[in-house]
């Protein structure tokens, strides 16, 4: 059974090149990152998933008054199996980042390119691989007429990429029914090309603006004024010493330590000869698990509480995104050791668990008491310009899927 399933995947690089196509051409993107929302592409995807053979699609639409049409949405949808008390979920995002410079794009990012078995466009990796190798398993199933040991779920979710309190999060909390305890979690978002990868852990995850309040004046006059950016930039330069205070290294995760990066900057002053009145900057902190985000939060106001009192200055702090690492699914659990030997079976290979420090939507799953698996073979250029996936990986994934529903 499974290995005509595995046949019939095998013959599907017309379906991955199709697809990614359609999605490509619907930009995805939240209000934060300057969209409208995923409404367009999950209506595609609610066709798509009915035309497929899928007797049900439910759409789960969260509350976001952000969005011309009032809320975000995302699709469930299930293929019954033998043991209909179990459910395989798939879990897998609609929303997609910005393309950034266009510059340095070859192509346009919403015009899927095909190099041979490269695809090229925003969203092919990240997540567009995940939906499609999703749907290729449930349209085998159907082409086949096969009934798999247990139900066969499809989860495509709003808003992974700026916090997920209007996808995942969502779901899990007002749409707890959908899960039962013997189910099962894959979330295709995250992995190495060498398909050796399965993530069981994250670390805790802190975004925090922070604003800078001096006097603006004339460069000419600076003694009229308090120069924010001077402040902001002493605060700045006090950030990396957190990499010392919060030192915990568990060799799990890579890299097995903190991070804490100052990144964004937004524009103060127009011209040059006007001293800033007020600046702003992010800092980014994935914190090993064990540390509480609270803690952090206090650490770098000390710090700010010092730059305040040599420049004079006001300084304010906010929460864009706080998650506390979620406890780690176990090795030994149902998901892990299926999703090891689907692995070793198709790839090869000797796949190892790892934590990692980018967020995935695993970490709600977690947190509810659900056991998540995050894996997926990816060229790892997420966010980049002429992002990229494989077809042939697009398939193997697929194969990997059906031989955990199957195993």
């Amino acid at each position: 059974m499974l290995a005509e399933i595995h046949r019939h995947l095998e013959a599907q690089s017309q379906m991955v090149i199709d697809l990614q196509r359609a999605l490509v051409a619907i930009p995805a993107l939240g209000p934060m990152n300057g969209g409208s929302g995923e409404k367009d592409k999950t209506e595609y995807l609610k066709g798509y998933l009915r035309d497929m053979g899928f007797t049900s699609v439910r759409e789960l639409r969260a509350p976001d008054p952000a969005v011309p049409c009032g809320y975000r949405p995302s699709l469930a949808a299930v293929v019954p199996g033998a043991d209909s008390t179990k459910t395989l979920w798939v879990i897998s995002h609609t929303d997609i980042v910005p393309p950034g410079d266009l510059a340095l794009w070859d192509s346009d990012p919403y015009t899927l390119k095909v190099d041979g078995d490269i695809l090229i466009g925003r969203g092919v990796e990240d997540n567009h691989q995940g939906v499609v190798c999703s749907l290729l398993v449930a349209k085998a199933l159907f082409d086949l007429g096969q009934t798999p040991p247990m139900n066969y779920g499809v989860l495509l979710v709003a808003d992974e990429e700026t916090g997920s309190k209007y996808g995942l999060d969502y779901v899990v909390k007002n749409h707890a029914e959908l899960f039962g305890p013997n189910d099962l979690f894959l979330v295709p978002d995250f992995g190495e090309p060498t398909s050796e990868m399965i993530e069981i852990a994250e670390k805790s995850m802190l975004w925090l603006k922070v604003v800078v309040e001096g006097k603006q004046c004339h460069a000419s006059t600076p003694d009229a004024g308090i120069n924010s950016l001077t402040a902001a930039s002493a605060l700045i330069v006090q950030i990396p010493k957190l990499h010392q205070i919060f030192d915990r290294a568990d060799p799990l995760f890579n890299p097995p330590h903190s991070t804490f990066q100052p990144t964004k900057k937004e524009a103060n002053v127009e011209n040059i000869n006007t001293i800033p009145g007020r600046d702003v900057f992010y800092v980014d902190c994935r914190v090993m698990p064990g540390y509480d985000l609270d803690e952090v939060l206090a650490t770098i106001k000390g710090f700010g509480d010092e730059v305040e009192r040599d420049y004079s200055v006001r300084i304010s702090y906010e929460y864009v995104q706080s998650e506390q690492a979620a406890p780690p699914t176990p090795a030994d659990s149902e998901v892990v050791t299926r999703l090891v030997r689907s692995v070793k079976a198709v790839f090869g290979n000797h796949p190892k668990l790892m934590g990692i420090g980018g967020g995935t939507v695993a970490a709600y799953l977690r947190r509810a008491g659900h056991k998540a698996a995050v894996w997926g073979t990816l060229m790892h250029n997420a966010h980049q310009p002429n992002e990229r996936s494989s077809i042939k990986n697009s398939i193997k994934d697929a194969k990997v899927m059906a031989a955990m529903l199957f195993d």
